[in-house]
């Protein structure tokens, strides 16, 4: 398993858009990835669970990744929430 903590940028936070960008990346990835806010462990790849979240501007999440493929999909989802997931 690899994690990363970081902030989420989007003004909107994790709203329908952004999860559905970070929805669209990290199902191509053969890893389960999971978000851990606020004590709770959200699937990164159901849209409805990330929406449900609220994740807002200024959070700090950790994304943590495990399966075959557990450091390309960290990276790739490091990078999306770093650019503000499409809002930005």
């Amino acid at each position: 398993m690899v994690s990363e903590r970081v902030r989420v940028i989007n003004p909107q936070g994790m709203h329908m858009r952004p999860a559905q960008v970070l929805v669209a990346e990290t199902t191509r990835y053969d890893s389960s990835v999971t978000i851990v806010f606020e004590e709770k462990t959200i699937n990164a790849k159901s849209m409805m669970s990330l929406m449900a979240s609220c994740i807002t501007m200024d959070s700090e999440i950790e994304i943590r990744c495990e399966g075959p493929q557990e450091a390309e999909a960290l990276e790739a989802a490091v990078r999306l929430v770093e650019s503000g997931l499409g809002d930005l």
